[in-house]
């Protein structure tokens, strides 16, 4: 049995409700919600996720905390420990960090968000912590006020926010990390930093199941596009838009997505503010936006279509791998592909598979019917370093 699915029949026995009534209010089958329970099928919508929550009466991010519990082996729970005190020190204003020449500290944001595309999960934890509270007491002691506010929102955004979420932290510390960015871009008049900002608060209510917030904070933004940035930054809420349409049945997220294409088409590949926003990323959110419709089929195909060596950012190669391995896993005769696929995410970031809860879903539905051959070891072998088995 999956952490999720456990936690679903946790939550349903301790509520005193059936499986007929649960599922009937999430709006799918008990046939559905018993295999999730036990397991046999992942649970790797955000909308599937918030439907079973109002049903069992308890917050998404809860659902979404119990996917992502595994093991440990790169030591990140210290280190999150470590921004979890950087964050509450910043919160009560005693950050009691270093002040430091604001070249100095840009370079070392630079150096964290560039551990972060390439999955050095290890290197930006371990550099995380000291950098918050520099950074912010930077900011206190007045040192080029505006320069380094635009760095504590990319920080926060790309570094803080990101990070939490690859390593599988609670979700109300990622949240944390998205209302400090929008703290700092409240306070200048910058486009660019605004949108760096909303990006961080969007994909954070979204995560925590609140679609609607979300929305606002997504038409709130400002969408310039005069400048290479602008239009790469522009880019990602853009496809933002269209996960969203798509975890909400409403809006347009095919048009979203045609419309980040004409945007990367402007830029080719681009990593402005350390987005990897391109061409070659598009298809990778065409693959997200089919699997959120529960597009299975459709997003094989997308995925068929990707050259992954042309993905410039480790980080989005490991998303395309685990994306790929989702889909697979739905299309008949493909199971050997799907696998072969989390493989490959995994070599590229373990935490992607191991931490990831839709990712860990997906792991935990092939492990029970697992064949016993050699794309079953390679299974098992997975299923024992994400704490599975």
């Amino acid at each position: 049995m999956s952490d999720i699915g456990r936690g679903i029949r946790g939550i349903r026995h301790a509520r005193g409700k059936s499986l007929a009534v649960v599922a009937g209010l999430a709006g799918i089958s008990e046939g559905h919600l018993s295999k999730l329970e036990r397991g046999q099928r992942a649970l790797d919508r955000r909308s599937l996720i918030i439907a079973l929550a109002n049903a069992l009466e308890v917050s998404p991010a809860e659902l979404a905390d119990e996917a992502a519990s595994g093991p440990d082996p790169d030591g990140s729970e210290a280190a999150v420990d470590d921004v979890r005190r950087a964050l509450l020190a910043v919160g009560v204003g005693a950050a009691g960090g270093q002040v430091l020449p604001v070249d100095v500290l840009a370079e070392r944001v630079d150096g964290v968000l560039t551990a972060q595309q390439r999955c050095g999960h290890e290197v930006v934890g371990a550099g995380l912590p000291a950098l918050i509270r520099d950074a912010h007491a930077t900011e206190a002691a007045g040192r080029d006020t505006r320069r380094v506010r635009r760095l504590l929102a990319l920080l926060h955004v790309q570094g803080t926010q990101a990070w939490l979420r690859d390593v599988g932290s609670p979700l109300d510390l990622g949240w944390q990390a998205a209302v400090l960015a929008q703290r700092a871009a409240d306070t200048l008049d910058d486009p660019v930093t605004a949108q760096v900002a909303a990006f961080g608060v969007a994909h954070g209510l979204l995560a925590a199941g609140a679609l609607d917030l979300a929305a606002g904070a997504l038409a709130a933004a400002p969408r310039p596009t005069r400048t290479p940035v602008e239009v790469q930054a522009t880019g990602m809420l853009v496809f933002t838009d269209s996960l969203l349409a798509a975890a909400t049945r409403t809006g347009d997220g095919h048009a979203a997505l045609d419309e980040a294409a004409d945007l990367a088409a402007r830029v080719g590949e681009g990593n402005a503010l350390h987005f990897g926003f391109g061409v070659s990323n598009v298809a990778v959110w065409r693959m997200a936006v089919a699997l959120e419709l529960g597009d299975h089929a459709a997003a094989a195909r997308l995925s068929d279509t990707v050259s992954p060596n042309a993905i410039p950012s480790p980080q989005r190669r490991a998303a395309y791998w685990a994306d790929r391995g989702r889909a697979l896993t739905r299309v008949r005769g493909r199971r050997a592909d799907a696998v072969r696929a989390l493989r490959e995410a995994e070599r590229i970031s373990p935490a992607r598979v191991h931490r990831h809860p839709f990712t860990r879903a997906v792991l935990a539905e092939l492990v029970t019917k697992a064949p016993n051959d050699a794309v079953g070891r390679e299974l098992r072998g997975m299923a024992h370093r994400a704490g599975l088995r």
